[in-house]
C-alpha cells in the first residue's frame, strides 16, 4: 500500500469517527434551535425558560468576571474528594461482602436499609455532626457514590461463574490468587459501570451538599439564581453541571476502556 493510500485511509477513519462523535450533538442542537425560533416568533416570551443563546451569554459573563471558574473549581473539588472516598469504601466493603458470606450476613442488611434513605434526609444530621463546612459536603457526596459501587461489586462477585471458581480451587489458588486471577477479571466490566454510576450520583449529591451553607459552587450558583429570580443563571448552572458531568464520565470511560481491551463483547448494529 502506498503512502498516499495510507494517508487517505487514515483521513477517512478520522473523519468517520469524528462524524459518529458529532451525531450526539444533533438532538440538543435541534431542540436549542427550535426554542430559539419559538421565542423569535413570539410563540413564547422566553422569560421563565430563556433561550440557549441567553444562557450561554450568561455563562460567558460569569466566565469573563472569573466567577464561573471559582464555582466550577469548588464543585469539582467536592465531587473529586467525595468520589475518591466513596469508591474506596464501596470497593472495600463490596469486595469483602461478596467474598465472605459471614461478612455479607453481618453488614448487608444494614447497608441495604441505609441505601434507601434519600440524600436530603442526611443533610440535617451531617450539619449537626460535621458542621456546614467542607467535611459534611464531601461525606454526603461519598455516601452517594458508595452505594452503587458496593451493590454492583458485591453482586458481581456473587455472580462469577462457579466453574471458574472451582478451577481455582482445583489448582489450590490462595485467596490473593483467587481474587487477582479469577474474581478481578470477571467483575471488572461491572465494576467500571458501577464507577460511572457512582460518579453520576456524585454530581447529583453535590447539589444537595452545596445547599449546606456553601458560599461557592455550581449548586450555590443555582440556588442564588432561584432566590434572586434569575432563570438564566439557574439554567446556566444546570448547563455547566451537564457539561462537566459528561466530560468527567467520558474521561472515566476512556481510562477504564484501556483495562477492558480483552473483552470480545456484542457489537451493536450501526
Amino acid at each position: 500500500m502506498s503512502t498516499e493510500q495510507t494517508v487517505e485511509n487514515a483521513a477517512r477513519t478520522s473523519t468517520g469517527s469524528g462524524g459518529k462523535w458529532l451525531i450526539g450533538f444533533i438532538l440538543p442542537l435541534t431542540l436549542a434551535l427550535a426554542w430559539e425560533v419559538a421565542v423569535a416568533l413570539k410563540w413564547s416570551d422566553g422569560r421563565l425558560l430563556p433561550t440557549p443563546s441567553r444562557i450561554f451569554l450568561t455563562l460567558a459573563d460569569l466566565a469573563k468576571s472569573g466567577e464561573l471558574t471559582g464555582h466550577i473549581l469548588a464543585t469539582l473539588q467536592r465531587v473529586g474528594l467525595g468520589f475518591v472516598f466513596g469508591v474506596a469504601a464501596g470497593t472495600l466493603l463490596g469486595a469483602v461482602s461478596g467474598y465472605w458470606t459471614s461478612v455479607r450476613r453481618l453488614i448487608d442488611p444494614s447497608l441495604q436499609a441505609l441505601r434507601n434513605i434519600p440524600s436530603i434526609a442526611w443533610v440535617p444530621m451531617f450539619i449537626l455532626w460535621f458542621g456546614i463546612f467542607e467535611t459534611s459536603k464531601v461525606i454526603l457526596i461519598a455516601v452517594g457514590v458508595f452505594f452503587p459501587i458496593y451493590l454492583a461489586l458485591s453482586g458481581a462477585i456473587l455472580g462469577v461463574d462457579r466453574k471458574l471458581v472451582e478451577v481455582g480451587r482445583i489448582f489450590r489458588f490462595s485467596h490473593q490468587e483467587m481474587i487477582t486471577r479469577i474474581l478481578l477479571p470477571a467483575t471488572l466490566p461491572t465494576y467500571v459501570i458501577a464507577l460511572r454510576s457512582g460518579l453520576g450520583l456524585g454530581w447529583m449529591f453535590v447539589v444537595a451538599a452545596e445547599f449546606m451553607g456553601a458560599e461557592q459552587g455550581l449548586g450555590f450558583l443555582l440556588v442564588d439564581g432561584q432566590q434572586t429570580g434569575r432563570p438564566a443563571t439557574i439554567l446556566a448552572s444546570i448547563t455547566a453541571f451537564a457539561i462537566l458531568g459528561k466530560l468527567t464520565d467520558w474521561l472515566l470511560a476512556s481510562v477504564s476502556a484501556r483495562f477492558l481491551t480483552w473483552q470480545d463483547g456484542f457489537k451493536p448494529a450501526e
